[in-house]
């Protein structure tokens, strides 16, 4: 059985949508660096052991990864899933966990990497939005797509009622995305391709919400 790492921020509620769907993996830990995150709570209730590393107590990104890294290697993770970090990881860690950990965007990578992508979205006027599970590298909210959630652009959203829809939409589709891997339906190859059932996934599953 895959053993899963969430790593957290802040709410969780990509990790509660990970523990209702009851994955053939089995999140073996929470990881924290805000000792007062409610996602670490969630993980409490549903009986996960958790972990709180505080960034602020170490001098670089780098020995702070090292003590993240260090964590997971004591619950034997072989799974790393970011839901709502908000850390930027250092290359080295990267590295180390490539193609074994996953992060979801609020965006139809490749469009709209980084911050703020509501409103960028809006005032792009783009009739489309969603969001994407994605395999991480070094570069920022560039590795390869395992799935997307598409959903149309209201009329009537602003970025706030946006935001709101496509967390819903993380909810359906991050769980269905780590399924894949915990079950062996996608693998990440040596080579960085994504496999579907034994064939490259050359995009990524999508599923719309219209």
């Amino acid at each position: 059985m895959i053993k899963i790492a969430v790593l957290v921020s802040g709410n969780g509620s990509n990790l509660q949508a990970l523990i209702d769907a009851r994955l053939s993996g089995q999140i073996a830990g929470v990881l924290s660096n805000q000792p007062g995150a409610y996602a670490l709570t969630r993980a409490r209730h549903a009986g996960i052991p958790t972990a709180v590393i505080e960034h602020r107590q170490y001098p670089d990104r780098e020995s702070f990864d090292d003590a993240m890294h260090q964590q997971l290697l004591a619950w034997d993770i072989d799974l790393v899933i970011l839901a709502g970090f908000m850390r930027i990881l250092s290359a080295k860690f990267v590295r180390t966990w490539q193609g074994r950990m996953l992060n979801i965007h609020p965006s139809l990578l490749p469009c709209y990497k980084g911050m703020h992508t509501h409103q960028r979205v809006l005032n792009t006027g783009d009739v489309l939005h969603g969001c994407t599970v994605h395999y991480v590298t070094a570069e920022l909210d560039a590795g390869p797509a395992l799935a997307q959630g598409v959903l149309k652009v209201s009329l009537h959203d602003n970025a706030e009622s946006l935001a709101n829809r496509v967390h819903a939409l993380e909810h359906m589709i991050y769980p269905r995305a780590v399924e894949w891997v915990c079950n062996g339906t996608v693998q990440h190859s040596a080579d960085g391709q994504v496999m579907h059932k034994g064939q490259p996934l050359l995009q990524p599953i999508q599923f719309c919400k219209f």
